[in-house]
């Protein structure tokens, strides 16, 4: 991911819409800024949130609230607790999904699909 030349520029999140998206079993709640091929966002999955599909995009990707299970196709899975967080590159390590049972709150910078 190479950080494009963006100004200056305030997140707001109360004041960015929100998009809600459903995974295979809840939702989660996305606020977003795509700026030059840089997508931060602001996502919020709701407590028994399973991811529908497995992503093969590079993330950085910060907790900051509840947990979150990051599970990939080799078989690893790794729980995130508040502060904690992980990156990985375009189809990097391995394709990855996330779960969480009791809901969290992150904090992702990735490349938006063209």
């Amino acid at each position: 991911m190479k950080t494009p030349r963006i100004p200056f520029t305030l997140l707001d999140w109360d004041t960015m819409q929100v998009e809600s998206i459903r995974g295979k079993t809840a939702l989660c709640h996305e606020r977003s800024l795509d700026r030059d091929g840089l997508r931060i966002r602001l996502v919020e999955y709701e407590p028994g949130y399973i991811a529908d599909h497995w992503c093969d995009r590079g993330h950085v990707f910060q907790v900051l609230s509840g947990e979150i299970t990051i599970v990939l196709t080799d078989g690893r899975e790794t729980r995130l607790a508040q502060g904690m967080g992980f990156c990985v590159s375009d189809f990097g390590d391995a394709s990855h999904m996330v779960r969480t049972s009791m809901g969290c709150r992150a904090f992702i910078v990735d490349c938006p699909l063209p």
